[in-house]
């Protein structure tokens, strides 16, 4: 049931890439235009889940998380009917405050009933459940598109909203086992500054966050390198984005025979040193051009696969030493995550050249910094 409404997060983002380039012809806009309606969604996840962390301390995981999934739907339809590119991004934004409560949510759920190395394997789960959204989502995205047009998209996210509300109305209990104390401001940023200077934490967030930064530079500049690049037809685009998203979900079931072994902390930096590395690989075939369209997809789906044991395993790192702020902790996380991902978003949209360069370059110096920081702010622990 997590699974599911955590979901919504890759649904959201994955179902209408194929439609971007049709967006950009319908409203006559540029390139940035278009990709900006998937960074105002970053954007709004980003600024959402810190509202929605110190809402879930305070009044409970369930009721906060059945308004946000209500407003996601109904932003949902309103995308649906948009009559212009302004409308759309505005409607896109209220889609995101509503959906990043599943996100800050049910992290906190987990939190709230597991250790670090539990949360670990059941955060590997959920990856195993939404990972079949990147897979379906751009192949049912690409078919209504050309069945029926693009708007076709935002009703079906609507359904998947209204699903969504239904299973935590009818499925979900509460978690939270001692509530905060009533909501101030004053209250709610020092908690957030102290996280901020917490330098571990800050450590596993930011490479969560900005290994994120990555992975949506690519999602949102795959379909004009895949599609107008490399000429792959909008039909097959979401075989091609679904195969990356099969090997993320796949390397993230791994995660829990790598865990019988190593510590999560292990695992976390050599996943980010083989992101990184592929990461170079594919900016040198990018700019030289060497290999093609190869060149460019197989070190991109190491980059992603490699992100499968890099996000539960920071998020169970960074978690473990909130136990009582767990909401607050996971908004934080999210917030990073996403502000990486909005600035990611909008690098590759304002770089567009007309070449697969912008998005690996972005794409491989999101895994530089992340596995950087990572060592700077959180040194290695001994298993």
């Amino acid at each position: 049931m997590l699974g599911t409404i955590i979901a919504i997060g890759p649904m959201t983002i994955d179902m209408y890439l194929p439609a971007l380039p049709t967006l950009q012809a319908h409203f006559g806009v540029d390139t940035a235009a278009v990709q900006f309606t998937l960074s105002i969604y970053f954007i709004g996840l980003a600024c959402g889940q810190l509202m929605y962390g110190p809402i879930a301390d305070r009044f409970g995981r369930r009721r906060p998380l059945l308004v946000g999934l209500a407003l996601y739907t109904v932003a949902s339809v309103l995308c649906a009917f948009a009559p212009t590119i302004e409308v759309l991004t505005a409607s896109r934004l209220l889609q995101a405050l509503g959906g990043c409560s599943g996100m800050v949510i049910t992290r906190a759920m987990v939190r709230d009933r597991f250790d670090p190395t539990d949360t670990a394997r059941i955060y590997a789960s959920l990856v195993l459940v939404m990972g079949v959204a990147p897979i379906l989502a751009p192949l049912v995205g690409g078919q209504l598109l050309g069945l029926i047009g693009w708007r076709a998209i935002f009703v079906a996210l609507a359904i998947f909203g209204t699903v969504c509300w239904t299973i935590a109305y009818t499925g979900l209990s509460e978690t939270l086992a001692m509530r905060s104390e009533p909501i101030r401001i004053g209250r709610v940023l020092r908690g957030y500054a102290a996280l901020l200077v917490h330098r571990r934490f800050m450590g596993y967030a930011l490479a969560t966050g900005i290994g994120s930064g990555g992975m949506f530079s690519y999602i949102s500049g795959a379909p004009f390198v895949f599609i107008e690049v490399f000429g792959v037809p909008v039909q097959h685009f979401g075989w091609l984005f679904g195969a990356n998203a099969v090997g993320f979900v796949v390397v993230s079931q791994l995660n829990g025979w790598f865990l019988d072994r190593w510590s999560p902390d292990r695992i976390l930096r050599a996943a980010l040193l083989g992101y990184a590395g592929f990461g170079v690989i594919m900016t040198t075939a990018a700019a030289s051009g060497i290999g093609g369209l190869a060149g460019v997809a197989v070190p991109l789906f190491v980059c992603v696969s490699s992100l499968g044991l890099v996000f539960p395993n920071a998020t169970a790192m960074a978690m473990e030493p909130f136990g009582t702020q767990a909401g607050l902790a996971a908004a934080a996380m999210g917030t990073l995550q996403f502000g990486a991902a909005a600035l990611g978003g909008s690098a590759v949209g304002h770089l567009h050249d007309g070449t697969p360069l912008p998005m690996a370059a972005v794409v491989t110096a999101c895994a530089v910094l992340a596995a950087t920081l990572l060592r700077v702010l959180a040194p290695p622990l001994r298993d």
